[in-house]
């Protein structure tokens, strides 16, 4: 199995542009740990690792907008602008800045909390804003309002900073997703077969009932995370496949400690129903792929005549010989930060998520095999920074 850990190998010189035909970020959705993948495509753009394709659910897809609908000179500018637009402080004055003894969980927590309950009073600027009074309280003239927040603001701000002209342009494939709620499908609004805009990316997060429903066409959507929280599989499941070297940047852990308090239990919850179990897909398209690998060197050894009878057919429209590299990277929350760490928006919390993204990608590739070719009878590769031995 071709396939490392961080604990196994130590980290060489910088990386050179891989030998792969496309290069995927894919981003999860979770709110405020956005800033997360921010710092991860930092440590990409500085590296030359721009991809060709990006692909996002919620927060993931806003992120992967602001990459698509800019130029490469100006896509971690972008990120930064809309980072710090949205982690201003709401009621106007500079940004809470506890200059205490943050070492200790406890006063962290509650400084974390305490900031979180100004973002549930009163929102995140430019992004979403309380509905005066609750729709609890009144009826609502349609769907649309459904909800505690208006995101109206968000919309204004995705037309400043995203170029959607470039983003339909065909120089970057955009991919977001979202549930159609009277079906109950998840969806993908995607670059290749439709024109995205401003509302397709807020259809991708809208979240419920903290979010109201997104009206495209004239039919409403919901947040892609109801149903499915990664976009990983489209990008396995793609045709016509290409060699692929994927960066998959998770928001929620699936792995975690036993709760030891209610604040614990409601946080772990949260990582679980969110989590994308990135590891039992990469284990099956692992199986998938030796198959199709193994199928097209049986068929190029086979008499011509086989080779146009309909099964064989039939099995080469699924061979090919295509190579994976699969590097995945999952924030790791800090204890204090408990459940509401999707809606702390904050700017000290927000640059610990850059920061911390951004250390872990230029980590991550200081390992050249992340970027080198697999060279398994399965042709597929994985990566975890923070996976360890025996997982």
């Amino acid at each position: 199995m071709d396939s490392k850990t961080a604990m196994g190998s130590e980290p060489q010189d910088s990386p050179v542009r891989p030998d792969f035909e496309r290069i995927a970020l894919l981003l999860q959705g979770g709110g405020a740990l956005g800033a997360y993948q921010a710092g991860v495509y930092q440590a990409l753009a500085e590296a030359d690792l721009h991809p060709h394709w990006v692909a996002g659910i919620s927060i993931g897809a806003i992120n992967s907008a602001l990459i698509a609908g800019n130029p490469p000179e100006q896509r971690v500018a972008r990120l930064r602008e809309f980072w710090e637009t949205v982690t201003e402080a709401p009621l106007g004055g500079p940004p809470l800045l506890f200059q205490g003894d943050l070492q200790n969980n406890l006063v962290h927590q509650f400084i974390n909390q305490s900031r979180a309950i100004g973002a549930l009073l009163w929102g995140a600027p430019s992004f979403f804003k309380p509905r005066i009074p609750p729709p609890i309280f009144m009826p609502v003239s349609s769907p649309g309002h459904l909800s505690f927040y208006d995101v109206s603001p968000l919309k204004e701000l995705l037309g400043r900073l995203v170029d959607f002209d470039r983003v339909n342009s065909g120089e970057m494939r955009l991919t977001v997703g979202a549930t159609h709620i009277r079906s109950g499908n998840y969806v993908t609004f995607d670059t290749v077969d439709r024109k995205i805009g401003a509302d397709h990316i807020i259809a991708s997060g809208s979240l419920p009932p903290g979010f109201p429903s997104t009206e495209i066409d004239g039919e409403h959507y919901w947040d892609g995370g109801v149903v499915s929280n990664t976009p990983l599989q489209w990008v396995l499941d793609a045709s016509p496949r290409k060699d692929t070297l994927a960066f998959q940047i998770d928001l929620w852990s699936a792995r975690g400690e036993l709760p030891r308090d209610m604040v614990e239990v409601d946080t772990r919850l949260k990582d679980i129903r969110y989590s994308s179990r990135t590891r039992l897909g990469t284990d099956q398209f692992r199986k998938t792929q030796a198959l199709r690998r193994a199928m097209a060197k049986l068929l190029s050894e086979t008499s011509e005549e086989l080779r146009l009878t309909p099964e064989a057919l039939m099995l080469a429209a699924e061979a090919d010989d295509k190579v994976y590299n699969i590097i995945q990277m999952i924030y790791q929350a800090r204890i204090y930060e408990g459940a509401s760490k999707d809606y702390e928006f904050s700017r000290r919390t927000m640059e610990e998520h850059w920061k911390s993204g951004y250390s872990d990608m230029t980590r991550t590739l200081s390992y050249p095999e992340v970027l080198q070719r697999p060279t398994s009878a399965d042709g597929v590769f994985t990566f975890d920074l923070k996976r360890q031995p025996g997982e």
